[in-house]
């Protein structure tokens, strides 16, 4: 049985709330509320894929843009990802009928 020593490709809560310019304790909110995934580990502590960077960069714009609160981003975040879904479905089935 082996154990890693380094997470890898992951960041500590206090790293990546630095590399996306927030507080950490608002990384900890968006995670309560399912905006962002995190592992955790068996001490507790938060660890986030440097891709979550991303999801941090289109709520703020969503924050900035539209002034929602953090639940309604939320909404917004998964009815973007369901819109962008069918149109991917809608082109493949555009390509299969020629």
């Amino acid at each position: 049985m082996t154990y890693a020593l380094v997470r890898a490709n992951e960041l500590d809560l206090r790293s990546f709330a630095a590399a996306a310019g927030l507080h950490p304790e608002l990384v900890r909110r968006l995670v309560a509320l399912g905006i962002l995934d995190a592992s955790c580990d068996c001490s507790g502590d938060l660890w986030l894929e440097p891709g979550q960077l991303a999801v941090v960069a289109r709520v703020q714009r969503l924050r900035a843009g539209l002034g929602l609160n953090y639940a309604s981003i939320g909404l917004v975040l998964d009815l973007l990802d369901r819109i962008t879904a069918l149109e991917a479905a809608l082109r493949r089935a555009r390509r299969l009928r020629g």
